[in-house]
């Protein structure tokens, strides 16, 4: 009989309580509104900020590392797309390699990274006197060959010394740069 009055009175509690709510939400301006929320299709890929991405080896260290504010998946295209990009890699002898740009797009098991808008790339390459600083506004960074390449206006700033030409081709195997053509220097010698 306990058992009964009991859950007669839990009853009564919940039905007073959502009278009660209601009244109170009908004296602060009406109903509340109600929020449509349509579900992600699964196709849509992932999306994340301030984010990091890398693609590991065979041994199982990084090949290469971006770092990027926005980092978007889009799988029915087999690509990542990515905002305001650093790309970090070591060439095989050891030697860093970064690389910014304002965005880029990685396509799904092709180990390369493509890169666009403003992009800077800084090498501080053993045996050089200074770091390697390349400017253009697309270049192509590919892990599997380990070739970084432009076929755009480019500017190479070593060691005092300034480059343009349009393309270039950098055998990270080999540590051979070349321009591709309509190339100036500006050389200024050394004291």
């Amino acid at each position: 009989m306990i058992y009964v009055i009991y859950r007669i009175f839990a009853f009564l509690t919940v039905v007073a309580v959502a009278i009660g709510s209601l009244l109170l939400l009908a004296r602060q301006g009406g109903m509340p509104q109600t929020t449509t929320v349509s579900r992600s299709d699964a196709n849509d890929g992932y999306s994340a900020r301030d984010a990091q991405l890398w693609e590991t080896g065979s041994n199982g260290l990084p090949l290469y590392t971006v770092n990027a504010a926005l980092i978007r998946e889009l799988p029915r295209h087999d690509s990542v797309q990515l905002t305001r990009v650093d790309l970090t890699f070591l060439d095989p002898s050891g030697n860093k390699w970064l690389a910014t740009a304002e965005r880029g797009d990685i396509k799904r098991g092709s180990g390369q990274v493509e890169l666009a808008g403003n992009v800077h790339v800084t090498a501080a390459v053993q045996g050089a006197h200074a770091p390697i600083l390349i400017r253009t506004d697309a270049l192509t960074f590919d892990s599997h060959t380990d070739r970084v390449s432009t076929a755009d206006p480019v500017t190479l700033l070593w060691a005092g010394q300034q480059l343009n030409a349009k393309g270039l081709i950098v055998n990270l195997k080999t540590h051979r740069l070349q321009l591709e053509s309509q190339i100036h220097a500006i050389v200024t010698p050394s004291h």
